[in-house]
């Protein structure tokens, strides 16, 4: 099987972005070929293709980027049951080297979740793997009940912004970081307190919360220890390894952690999003062509994106 994608054949900025024909692998048993209707951006598509992550993920080229996908099944795999021809889906598929900015990509049966027909193809290519790193930093690992308070970092990102909806749902106070041209829209998601991290320290106004969700590193990682309750509280990153011996010295729970694809999991999203009790930003859609995917890249890397970006795979 062969497909159009853009792909990387060396690691490097922008430029090293191709368009090729790539032949993809024999369809396997479990799995479901998708010709997909659309795509999106995650600061791990670029960081990969400069090569941040060669060794963890030490891959033949060509590399497709992209773990994100919507669109139609048009193959099934011999013991496929759940799944058929026709079927509109969405996934985070497994973490290799063919990805989805591509016109076809194969995904796992298991890893797959019926598409809401309340929302588009682009919309449900924004939920998977920003979606499911809320879910899982949240619930799975960070154990979030009701009555908790939780600080989510840069909550106007692609995970933050479904991180404040799902906090919420479960009954928590929220309180995010974001510029202050972006607090309605989080106080509108359900933020209980908005601070704008251009004038505010937020150790001045978050005091003893139970979880805090770091997607930044750096300083407000390390400075996030001293608004967490002590003994009881967890600190959970998406961005690097949290520093032991202050979490040591404060009792608390502090890890990193690192995404698993789970079709359950995204079909309780879709649940939500059909209950319309979750809500997609899209900041930018463009194209599945060279241009298109390297503007995509550059507004990724600006951080600034209120949103998911999104590839448009199918005109």
């Amino acid at each position: 099987m062969k497909t159009r994608a853009i792909a990387i054949e060396k690691y490097g900025h922008g430029d090293q972005l191709v368009e090729r024909v790539i032949d993809l692998p024999s369809l396997g048993d479990k799995q479901v070929l998708i010709k997909e209707k659309a795509a999106s951006v995650n600061p791990i598509d670029w960081k990969l293709r400069e090569g941040y992550l060669a060794e963890m993920m030490p891959w033949d080229f060509p590399i497709v980027l992209g773990w994100d996908v919507a669109g139609v099944i048009e193959e099934v795999g011999k013991d496929v049951t759940d799944w058929q021809v026709g079927d509109e889906v969405f996934a985070r598929p497994k973490t290799t080297r063919f990805g989805t900015y591509a016109e076809y990509t194969m995904v796992d049966e298991d890893l797959l979740a019926k598409k809401p027909q309340n929302i588009s193809f682009q919309e449900a290519a924004a939920v998977p793997l920003a979606g499911l790193t809320a879910y899982q930093a949240l619930v799975t690992y960070g154990g979030l009940q009701s009555g908790e308070s939780v600080l989510i970092h840069a909550g106007a990102g692609g995970v933050g912004l479904y991180a404040i909806q799902l906090a919420k749902m479960l009954g928590a106070k929220v309180y995010t970081t974001a510029s202050e041209s972006n607090h309605s829209l989080l106080k509108k998601l359900g933020a209980d307190v908005v601070i704008d991290y251009h004038a505010t320290d937020f150790r001045d106004v978050v005091k003893e919360v139970d979880l805090v969700f770091d997607t930044l590193g750096g300083d407000a990682q390390r400075n996030s220890f001293q608004v967490l309750k002590a003994n009881t509280g967890r600190l959970i990153s998406i961005v690097s390894e949290p520093d032991q011996t202050l979490a040591k010295e404060k009792h608390v729970l502090a890890k990193s952690i690192w995404l698993e694809p789970n079709g359950q999991q995204l079909s309780l999203l879709a649940n939500y999003l059909e209950e319309g009790k979750l809500t997609v930003q899209i900041a930018a859609e463009f194209p599945l062509t060279v241009t298109g995917v390297t503007q995509a890249h550059q507004l990724s890397e600006t951080n600034h994106a209120v949103g998911k970006i999104i590839i448009k795979t199918e005109n």
